[in-house]
């Protein structure tokens, strides 16, 4: 795998990202993680909350410079990513792993005795552009105020697609869950190439991520309940605790988001 070259640390020296081809604000490049400074920023986040329009203004520009855009939570009680504990070095590639095969290892690890992996859900019909579909989700969660990000600041992560961004910066959320956050990004290609996810948004164990293909019926959605389990067994267990119910929640949902405990 060649590797991505970063173009975070020129911003070190050029903060508004002229030469990036950006027009950035005021904005702080992480490069904290559990084993102290890492060799180059990890990501950039903008030093004030996101409002509406922040993820249009610089999600083009950002992915011709090598960048992808992420909402971040610095309003969480673990802090911002500089306290997350972000472990780079422990990650692999997402790319070396199979989303299905991951799965169905998630699914035996925590499904009950005797129920069997029903395997990946088929592609969803898209009902937006997936950049679209980010871009207003992004906006929903900036306006909505304290939820699931009590403060989302715009985040500019070097990744080659949106998928990855948790590997790219080495996070650490899932942890419970996975140690290496690179297999979860496996499915979370897969779901962009099924249903247009884009990862949205990442707080201290929550991940968000946008939908443009949900699922229409509760025959679709399904299959997709069951991968969402093994993803994240808390969705379910945690919530409305059966398949079934989770599925209906997914029914049309343009956002899907996880927690790890």
């Amino acid at each position: 795998m060649a590797t991505l070259p970063n173009p975070l640390p020129k911003l070190a020296s050029d903060p508004s990202g002229r030469s990036l081809g950006l027009q950035l604000p005021p904005g702080r490049l992480i490069d904290t993680t559990d084993e102290g400074v890492w060799h180059e920023p990890l990501l950039w986040h903008a030093e004030q909350s996101a409002s509406s329009g922040n993820w249009t203004a610089l999600g083009g520009t950002a992915g011709r410079a090598g960048l992808v855009p992420v909402l971040v939570d610095l309003g969480g009680s673990q802090g911002g990513p500089s306290e997350w504990e972000l472990m780079p070095a422990a990650v692999s590639y997402p790319g070396d792993h199979d989303a299905e095969e991951i799965l169905a290892e998630y699914w035996e690890e925590c499904a009950a005795d005797g129920e069997e992996w029903p395997g990946l859900a088929a592609p969803g019909t898209l009902t937006a552009d997936p950049d679209a579909r980010a871009a207003q989700i992004a906006d929903t969660l900036a306006e909505q105020g304290p939820s699931w990000f009590g403060s989302p600041h715009v985040a500019l992560v070097p990744a080659r697609r949106s998928a990855d961004v948790p590997a790219a910066v080495g996070w650490s959320g899932p942890a419970n869950h996975e140690h290496d956050v690179a297999r979860l990004c496996a499915v979370l290609r897969s779901w962009e190439d099924r249903f247009g996810i884009r990862v949205v948004g990442l707080g201290f164990d929550v991940l968000a991520v946008s939908v443009a293909a949900p699922p229409g019926t509760l025959a679709e959605a399904e299959p997709i309940a069951a991968e969402h389990f093994a993803f994240c067994p808390d969705n379910v267990l945690q919530g409305p605790g059966t398949l079934e119910a989770y599925a209906q929640q997914l029914v049309g949902e343009p956002t899907w988001t996880f927690w790890w405990d």
